[in-house]
């Protein structure tokens, strides 16, 4: 055997079932030697791009054999699902490796894990590599709760009714996102969250060209107006506060529900509204009730 040459190993039997493998979203090393030894036992090969998971393999010297790739993509699933059920149910093991990073976070494995599932099969799972894990860990946000949102709607008007909606959810948002929509992006987050808002973009992660920019939402807005960037990104934007309801607010907002709900219906209402506990708002709202009657 020559100096540096990878010694043969041979495949070992899998059990049957379908194990979904996380691929590196940048570093060719970042790959689990878990993930490895899969790739080199298992029986049948799917992925959302076999050309990458080819190049994967050659990189890690697994040689491919007379083993099926299959492809497995968003535009052929439903062709595809059932061949390789079949094969789950012949006895063989798959498995199913995303373009880059973990599969069923933005990606299509989530109806082939599900439809395994209904049929009873084995699934597990061989974690490694995460886009929006890692660009967590880099943002400098809190990361005690975080909620992934995936890419935000095309157009600009669902997109910043999407921005709205998740404006008071008390955790780090983290979003996918195109170079082309970044700016566009940014401005709908300043539009619809606030300019102050604290944010970080991350970019081509453990890639050479890796770069994390922390900021205001209006800082990034404006840098990202003037500067086109290239690569896959990461928007991570601080946690929002719920609105404070004092005590004036509360008094007007249970006088309008007391008009048309009962005294327990009212407190639910305004308590559900802003999100704080029922009881001083339901003792309130009797407060009230108790001065109209005495009015009648």
């Amino acid at each position: 055997m020559n100096d540096g040459e990878k010694p043969h190993v041979a495949r070992q039997k899998l059990a049957a079932g379908l194990y979904l493998v996380a691929t590196p979203i940048g570093n060719a090393r970042d790959i689990t030697l878990r993930t490895l030894d899969i790739l080199r036992d298992v029986d049948v090969l799917a992925a959302e791009d076999t050309r990458s998971l080819r190049h994967l393999m050659e990189i890690h010297a697994i040689p491919l054999g007379d083993r099926p790739v299959i492809a497995y993509h968003e535009h052929n699933g439903a062709r595809a699902r059932p061949k390789l059920v079949s094969q789950l149910q012949a006895g063989k093991s798959v498995a199913y490796a995303s373009e880059a990073g973990t599969p069923m976070i933005s990606d299509p494995g989530f109806d082939l894990a599900r439809a395994v599932q209904e049929e009873g099969l084995p699934l597990t799972s061989a974690p490694g590599p995460s886009a929006v894990v890692t660009a967590l860990t880099l943002a400098g946000l809190p990361t005690d709760r975080f909620l992934f949102a995936g890419f935000l709607p095309n157009a600009t008007g669902a997109r910043k009714r999407g921005l709205k909606e998740l404006g008071e959810v008390p955790a780090t948002l983290a979003f996918y996102e195109s170079p082309k929509r970044l700016a566009g992006m940014l401005k709908d987050a300043v539009s619809e969250l606030g300019p102050d808002r604290p944010a970080a973009v991350c970019r081509e992660i453990t890639k050479k060209f890796e770069e994390t920019r922390r900021g205001s939402l209006a800082d990034l807005a404006a840098f990202y107006s003037e500067n086109q960037v290239k690569g896959e990104i990461v928007v991570l934007i601080g946690k929002g506060e719920k609105a404070q309801l004092s005590e004036e607010l509360m008094e007007q907002e249970l006088s309008l529900a007391l008009e048309n709900m009962s005294v327990r219906d009212a407190a639910d209402f305004v308590s559900g509204k802003f999100g704080v506990k029922r009881r001083p708002v339901y003792q309130m709202a009797m407060q009230l009730a108790r001065s109209e009657e005495d009015l009648e």
